[in-house]
Formats: structure tokens, C-alpha cells, sequence
């Protein structure tokens, strides 16, 4: 853990170092038509790089074979009177930086530690070399001084519309939008509300590792934790918080007791007590990446039991693309880009109330139980669709945009 500036900055050397040679290795290397993205580019995000694996680490984790690309995430409070820059490398060569901020700091404070941190940090690096890319517009107040050769605001939700959301966002979004070179969104309804407001903004609705998550489509072992749950079982995998339809599931376990309900992913926002409570209704908790198709390969039905509230408005999930890869029937309540992408598709089915959601599970229990011929009818739905093509496509934007 660095505790020094000098500490941080052979930190950022070292990770500079690493990443270029993985870059060298990497097999998807940018092709030598390509222009290169800037040398050096920094993310600022809200979620934690350690936190569920999503659009963020997919996308970061492909750039960095690119560039080096350096990830600074939320600040962690501590005990201690001094801040630090707390510095860790991944394995895909992503330098992850983590400030360490006195508990009971003002936030005008905090943002105040947090610029001279990474301005020590970064050392008078040469704009030309400097690539910007935000997650957070709350970051944007700390670094709006940063000269870079390239801003890239990745919306992937409209976090005003989150509980608990700071009272400045909506100012810092503005601010950095007037600042980007280019915006994307992570959907079609997300992209629709804000195409007005930047003039080079383009929708990137969520994407898929297939090969990743197919491999629930073969023999697994299953997970302990999971084993000795009965049949059927339905799941839902990702954040439990307030876009998590808690009074549905309490509704459809109570109208359904022959079926097993399997929550995984980590609860947030929101108090676990309020959650319904079962004897068919299972929460086991956060688990990695790596072990999710073992999970989904142990599923009927896979769920997306959303509230339809303004968290939810403009959401394009991850999962919806996940669970199909899996070869898993989808059963989800109408979120706009849900029914826009797969409404029409025979794969994904679409409920609008508690009865629906439940009948159209009987549906889904039927295609389960000729799973081959489910899955040859997903694989046109997700033909051609990837992170890796979704990068690509971002970077021909990016290209445009590089000083």
C-alpha cells in the first residue's frame, strides 16, 4: 500500500510498465490501420473494480489491451488522520487506485484530497498522453482541471434516479458533457433521453461473453450452496437494491410454493430484512464471475424481476443477454429496453403484471424442457453480439475523437 507520493507514483510506473507488455502479448492488439487511443487512460468510477463484474470491467478489461488503463474507483474511509492512494495491478494489467480518506470529511474536503492525490499521482504527465473515461460525473469535480487528449462519458445508467443519489449530479453530468469528446449509453431509452444533449453521443446497449457463460449449457458441478434446493428452480442473478421487485417474488412464492426461488448477488441500498422471507426462497449471496455459469446451469428459468420505477426507466440490463448465453428461458417484467431489443424474439417473455409474470413462467418451464431446441432459437437472437465487438465499435469512435 502506497503511503507516500514518490510510493504512488512507482506504483503508476510499474503498472504503466506491465500493461505495455501485455499489450505487446495481447492477441486483440489494435490493428496497424488503427490510430492508437492515448497512452495513459484513466476511468473515475462509483462502483468498485472488486464489485460485481459488469459493463465497466468487460469493457476497462479490453481497452487495457490497448493502452494502459488505470482504474480509480470510490474513495474507502478510514480510521487514520492522513489520505493515500491505495494501488493494486490486476492480472489483465489494470492499475486499480482506491483513496483513503479520513472518515467525517466534508464532501468538499474529500474532493480536495482526492485532486492533490492524483495530481501527485499522475506527476505532470503530458496531456498529449492522457486519456480521460468517466463513469462517475461526481469524479468530474476533482479532475475537471485535468488537461487530457480525450474525455469519454460512459453513461451506463441514470444514477439522479438511484436512491441516495448526491443532490450535485445532475450539475456535474452537465459539466462533463460539455466537456466530452464523445458520450455512449448503455442503452436505447438511456441514449433517447439524452441525445439532445451532446452532439456526439451513441448507444452501446449492454453486451455478452458468450463463451463464458455457455458453459452453463454443459454438465457442471453444482455449487454446494445449491445442490439441495429442489425443482424447479427460477433465478435471479445480480444487485438486489430498490430496482429489485422484493413484493413480487413475495407474491409469486406465496401463489407458487412447488417452486424454488434463487437469489444470487449482494444486497445494497436497501435493508436485507425487507426482503421477503421463505422456505422456497433462497438468497445465497455475491459469488465471482467465474462460478456464475455453475449457478445459471442449475436454473430452469432464469428471472429479471424488476420494479418499474424510476431507477428502472432507462436500464438496459447486462443480464438479459447473460442468461440467454446460458440457455436459460428469461421471464421479465417490461423494462423499456427489454421489450425494445427482446420483446419479439420468442426467447425473452415479457410480463406486466404478478398473474402474467407467473403464467408466462409456466411458459418458460415448457421451453426448458426441450433445452436444445431453446437454444438453437437463441443464437440467432445473440448472433454477432460481444464485448469484444462492442469495444471495437467504441474505439472506431474514440479514434475520431483522439487530439
Amino acid at each position: 500500500m502506497p503511503n507516500s507520493y514518490t510510493d504512488q507514483y512507482s506504483a503508476f510506473s510499474s503498472a504503466a510498465s506491465f500493461a505495455a507488455s501485455a499489450e505487446e502479448d495481447s492477441r486483440s492488439r489494435v490493428s496497424s490501420e488503427r490510430r492508437p487511443l492515448p497512452a495513459t487512460l484513466i476511468c473515475f468510477s462509483h462502483l468498485r473494480w472488486s464489485f460485481v463484474y459488469q459493463r465497466p470491467q468487460h469493457l476497462l478489461s479490453r481497452m487495457a489491451r490497448h493502452t494502459r488503463v488505470h482504474f480509480f474507483e470510490e474513495p474507502r474511509l478510514t480510521d487514520r488522520a492522513d489520505a493515500w492512494l491505495d494501488v493494486r495491478t490486476t492480472d489483465e494489467g489494470i492499475c486499480i487506485i482506491t483513496p483513503c480518506l479520513p472518515a467525517g470529511g466534508t464532501v468538499e474536503r474529500d474532493e480536495e484530497r482526492q485532486r492533490s492525490l492524483l495530481d501527485a499521482y499522475l506527476g505532470g504527465m503530458d496531456p498529449r498522453e492522457l486519456g480521460l473515461w468517466y463513469y462517475s460525473p461526481m469524479m468530474y469535480a476533482f479532475t475537471a482541471h485535468l488537461r487530457a487528449s480525450l474525455v469519454v462519458y460512459d453513461c451506463m445508467d441514470e444514477l439522479s434516479a438511484f436512491r441516495m443519489a448526491p443532490p450535485q449530479l445532475a450539475q456535474r453530468e452537465d459539466d462533463l458533457m460539455r466537456r466530452a469528446d464523445v458520450v455512449f449509453t448503455g442503452g436505447q431509452s438511456l441514449y433517447e433521453s439524452k441525445r439532445r444533449l451532446h452532439a456526439n453521443i451513441h448507444a452501446f446497449p449492454s453486451s455478452v461473453d458468450v463463451r463464458h457463460f455457455e458453459k452453463a449449457c454443459s454438465a457442471l458441478s453444482e455449487p454446494a450452496d445449491q445442490a439441495h434446493i429442489p425443482r424447479p428452480r427460477l433465478g435471479f442473478c445480480g444487485v438486489v437494491d430498490e430496482r429489485f421487485d422484493a413484493g413480487l417474488i413475495r407474491s409469486l412464492s406465496l401463489a407458487r410454493p412447488d417452486w424454488q426461488f434463487v437469489i444470487v448477488g449482494p444486497t445494497v441500498k436497501i435493508d436485507p430484512a425487507d426482503l421477503p422471507r421463505a422456505s422456497n426462497i433462497h438468497y445465497l449471496g455475491q459469488k465471482l464471475y467465474d462460478e456464475l455459469p455453475r449457478y445459471l446451469g442449475g436454473w430452469d428459468v432464469a428471472l429479471m424481476p424488476f420494479a418499474l420505477n424510476e431507477a428502472t426507466r432507462f436500464i438496459s440490463p447486462t443480464k438479459t443477454p447473460e442468461y440467454l448465453a446460458a440457455g436459460r428461458p428469461v421471464v421479465s417484467t417490461a423494462i423499456a429496453d427489454v421489450v425494445h431489443r427482446y420483446g419479439d424474439t420468442g426467447v425473452v417473455r415479457i410480463a406486466r403484471s404478478t398473474r402474467e409474470f407467473e403464467r408466462q413462467i409456466e411458459a418458460a418451464l415448457v421451453d426448458a424442457s426441450d433445452r436444445p431446441a431453446f437454444i438453437s432459437r437463441v443464437k440467432p437472437v445473440l448472433a454477432g453480439m460481444s464485448w469484444d465487438a462492442t469495444c471495437d465499435a467504441m474505439l472506431s469512435e474514440i479514434e475520431k475523437c483522439v487530439r
